[in-house]
């Protein structure tokens, strides 16, 4: 059940990373086809909402990546059999929990600092950018958690294979 609710989530999370990727081309294009024709006017609040949306897009890509095994892949471990490897990868994601709980920690900072600010051209509460770092964290912990659990079962099943 647990899965099926992290595989949900991991769905959301791919659906947000698809909006945000469409939502960007739309600022994007406007600044360039304003910068190298005629056709409209520069418009300035297209730069401050494609770096809100691409903060969003890395944070997205970076929780749906570690849930995949591809964010913070170390290449240089060797291919052991499943126990060894389970331990090692362990240790590796023992790391990682420590970059989302820095995440985690100092979001909560970074959202207290932007509670009572606004963006300047937008007038968007910035909590709502800032959010990102925290439940970046939450989710690599989540999702940490998870994969700590599938490697205990592996090294507790004794599979040596």
């Amino acid at each position: 059940m647990m899965k099926k609710m992290l595989d949900r989530y991991q769905s959301l999370l791919r659906w947000l990373m698809v909006a945000s990727v469409a939502i960007l081309m739309v600022p994007i294009t406007m600044q360039v086809i304003s910068r190298y024709t005629q056709l409209i006017p520069s418009y300035i609040w297209t730069e401050e909402l494609s770096r809100f949306v691409f903060i969003w897009m890395v944070m997205l890509g970076a929780m749906i990546a570690l849930r995949d095994g591809t964010h913070f892949d170390v290449d240089v471990w060797p291919t052991l059999k499943p126990r060894p490897n389970a331990m090692l990868r362990i240790a590796s994601n023992l790391l990682i929990l420590v970059f989302a709980g820095v995440y985690v920690y100092w979001g909560i900072a970074f959202v207290q600092f932007g509670w009572n600010q606004s963006s300047e051209l937008a007038e968007l509460p910035m909590t709502y950018i800032f959010i990102a770092w925290p439940l970046a964290g939450i989710t690599w912990v989540v999702f940490l958690g998870e994969q700590f659990l599938d490697d205990m079962r592996t090294i507790a099943s004794g599979d040596a294979a």
